[in-house]
């Protein structure tokens, strides 16, 4: 390993001790370190606001930058915590709500496929999930440095969950369903048009992978939209469970129809979503590019 990577990952486990013996307020100086640190995800950020919130004005959009920090923040804090958090104290970070969604799905006997996304806390919600009902399945792209990535792996796996490399998905997704177990996809990221197509976010054409409609027309697994979302009312998380979407077995039309619900829920939380992605990258033919 080089000498960048080793850093990186002396830095990650440092990191990661820090927030697990200190207040919740270092983890939002963290998050505002990053956005210090790695100006080119406030550009991408602004960047994206403009196109999804061209009616907002410059300040508007950069309060919603802010608080995609913030949130940074406190997925990490949480994430530094995972080793302490247990059956018995779990409820003080995070509650479901609409769980009746899922325990109706599971009845049918055909899996359930999780369709979430870089909003509010994405590795609580799986965690959460895995200690509060049963394990699950999570897709997972490994990290570059393979040091960090069994650092981030072992944390996943704390509530019994199991890990399923983006490499070798299809067959190990299909496993799964065909045993009537859970499996949670991310499919808010941008894809190639080799994997996926064109479909309406935020008024802007995006590229979305359409593997997860396919899968879910092939199996007639259950389709739940799931996140877990900051309350401040609260001071945790709400691992919100929405009504199953239905398939139509047109793996373009059913993307548009799950990038259409997330849309709307990350127009309720803007603030939580990750718009510090290229979301918007890929680009129909003719067109400059976003970024």
């Amino acid at each position: 390993m080089d000498r960048i990577a080793v850093i990186q990952y002396l830095l990650a486990r440092f990191v990661l001790w820090s927030l697990a013996h200190s207040p919740p307020a270092l983890g939002n100086l963290y998050g505002q370190l990053m956005d210090l640190a790695l100006p080119r995800l406030r550009r991408v950020a602004v960047r994206n606001l403009e196109l999804a919130y061209p009616q907002k004005t410059p300040a508007e959009r950069d309060a919603i930058a802010n608080e995609v920090f913030r949130s940074i923040g406190r997925l990490l804090y949480a994430f530094a915590r995972f080793p302490q958090i247990n059956a018995g104290n779990i409820s003080d970070w995070i509650r479901y709500e609409g769980l009746e969604h899922f325990t109706e799905a599971k009845k049918a006997g055909r899996g359930v496929l999780f369709a979430t996304a870089h909003l509010g806390n994405w590795e609580l919600s799986a965690f959460a999930h895995g200690l509060m009902t049963e394990p699950m399945h999570v897709v997972i792209r490994p990290l570059d440095n393979p040091r960090i990535d069994r650092l981030v792996e072992h944390r996943r796996r704390l509530s019994g969950n199991h890990l399923i490399e983006k490499w070798d998905s299809a067959r190990a997704i299909l496993r799964a369903l065909q045993h009537n177990q859970s499996v949670g996809i991310l499919i808010d990221q941008n894809t190639s048009l080799q994997e996926g197509a064109f479909v309406n976010f935020f008024g802007t054409p995006a590229c979305a992978n359409t593997a997860f409609a396919k899968i879910a027309a092939r199996t007639g697994a259950a389709v739940i939209p799931g996140f877990a979302l900051w309350s401040d009312r609260e001071r945790r998380y709400v691992l919100r469970f929405y009504p199953l979407v239905e398939m139509t077995g047109d793996p373009v039309e059913d993307t548009r129809h799950l990038h259409a619900v997330l849309e709307g829920v990350i127009r309720e939380h803007p603030g939580q979503w990750l718009w510090i992605h290229r979301r918007w990258k890929t680009r129909p033919a003719g067109e400059p590019p976003i970024y």
